[in-house]
């Protein structure tokens, strides 16, 4: 039988799925493209029918507007040596109507004027209040006809982790900027970000702060002020260094307006800070943790109480642990020590204390005494010979034993630049005398060389040939 073989239809249905196989890419594109239309469409609305972005949007730069009349800019002035006091720009902002310009201590050290800088463009002239080097906050005042506009603290409200918070200054030279992030962290104590061994009890955030930062204001959603700009942490310096060098890392600073706000109060009132002394010392082992059958307790273990000092009056004792501090739970010796010496002497200051003895716990309330500048002086008293760069006092000698003798100048150091020589004997700071290495250190605390005015040391020797001499200088940059 003869078979009949047609290839006609086996070639159409080839050439159809020839052709379907080609044009199915362009029929998927275009499906896809209907269906991302389809969903632009959708979002549109969504966007279109819920304004919550546009309604923060608002939110923030209702913040910008409301603070920004607020903030300065400060163009530090030039020391004698050719450098700029406390970096390249500062930042401050207004504290009451009155022309009282809060900044960092650190912007203004060493000068007594300064050109300030607001944010339509006007430029005045300001006076040092005062400056307390041991928190970084000083306070100038603008001479300007028109009352300032000042920002509004939010220093009954205390900052949360978590909080968004926005960071204003001169970054670099950028005038007026604003940054945004949120509170990292509470209670910091970075090693080297307080200048003379001063106090810390930093807020941490992540807003960007970098150099000229330093001193603008540390803003929450309310345009409230929670702290200052102060410090940063950089790749090369993860311990904290002055906001005033550096670049951010993403991890910033800040001064709590609660620190803040009784110290500019004291430096408009008097020019001067009288600071709280409580009258304990703590054991060198810091934090001590326990765990007893009903809690746990961590605190500060007090080693000693000064006697006929205020916490021996409240009824401290050796062996008592601190836990909180006005509310605040005392994590730190360094905590503990910013919320004594930030407040002022005479204020009332809640603690509560646990009682290893009886295993008990008790609220205590102090009546703060006035710090003693001999105490002051052993707190400062390294910081100050590493910025002058000499060395006053054997090294294993006690800073109340005589005499104060100069045991080391390092090259190009301020002390080399004014003067002074390894072996002299201190006997003055400016025409008061002085026995000990102690007495050098506190009389510089009193004569504001922490601030950067000058102060003259009277000399001896180093032999007995050598006439007595004056040496001038400022520890300033």
């Amino acid at each position: 039988m003869r078979r009949f073989v047609a290839y006609g239809p086996a070639i159409v249905v080839l050439m159809t799925c020839a052709v379907a196989l080609l044009a199915a890419p362009a029929i998927f594109a275009r499906f896809a493209h209907v269906q991302t239309a389809a969903d632009v469409r959708l979002a549109r609305q969504v966007i279109s029918d819920d304004d919550v972005l546009e309604r923060i949007d608002r939110a923030v730069a209702s913040i910008a507007d409301s603070v920004r009349p607020s903030v300065v800019h400060i163009t530090p002035p030039r020391s004698a040596r050719g450098f700029s006091f406390g970096g390249a720009s500062g930042a401050g902002w207004a504290f009451d109507e009155d022309g009282h310009i809060v900044t960092n201590a650190h912007v203004v050290r060493g000068a007594e004027r300064f050109s300030v800088e607001f944010a339509d463009g006007r430029v005045a002239t300001a006076s040092l209040v005062g400056a307390d080097p041991y928190t970084d906050v000083a306070v100038i005042k603008v001479d300007i006809s028109t009352p300032l506009i000042p920002m509004p603290r939010a220093g009954n409200v205390p900052p949360r982790q978590g909080e968004r918070v926005f960071a204003f200054g001169s970054p670099f030279g950028f005038k007026f900027s604003m940054s945004e992030g949120i509170i990292s962290g509470l209670g910091r104590a970075p090693q080297t970000a307080s200048p003379f061994g001063g106090y810390t009890n930093f807020i941490q955030t992540d807003a960007a702060v970098n150099p000229g930062n330093s001193g603008g204001p540390l803003i929450n959603v309310r345009a409230e002020v929670v702290g200052m700009n102060v410090a940063i942490a950089t790749g090369a310096d993860t311990a904290g260094s002055e906001a005033s060098s550096g670049d951010s890392a993403g991890i910033s600073f800040a001064i709590p307006v609660a620190t803040v706000e009784p110290i500019v109060n004291q430096l408009i009132a008097t020019g001067r800070v009288s600071r709280g002394f409580l009258g304990v010392s703590f054991a060198p082992f810091g934090i001590e943790r326990l765990q007893t059958d009903t809690q746990f307790v961590r605190g500060l273990r007090v080693s000693d109480v000064v006697e006929d000092g205020p916490a021996q009056t409240a009824g401290l004792r050796a062996g008592d642990i601190i836990t909180q501090i006005l509310g605040q739970p005392v994590t730190d010796s360094e905590i503990l020590s910013a919320l004594i010496g930030g407040s002022p002497a005479g204020a009332v200051i809640p603690l509560t204390v646990y009682s290893s003895g009886d295993e008990s716990i008790r609220d205590v309330s102090v009546t703060l005494g006035a710090m003693p500048d001999e105490v002051l002086a052993q707190r400062s008293a390294g910081s100050m010979m590493a910025q002058l760069g000499a060395i006053i006092g054997a090294r294993r000698q006690r800073s109340d034993q005589t005499p104060p003798i100069i045991t080391g100048v390092a090259p190009n150091s301020i002390a080399d630049e004014a003067g002074l020589e390894s072996g002299q004997t201190v006997t003055h700071v400016n025409n008061v005398p002085v026995e000990t290495a102690q007495d050098v250190f506190v009389e510089l605390i009193r004569h504001d060389a922490l601030i950067g005015r000058s102060v003259t040391l009277g000399v001896s020797g180093p032999t007995e040939d050598d006439a007595a001499q004056d040496v001038t200088f400022r520890l300033v940059p």
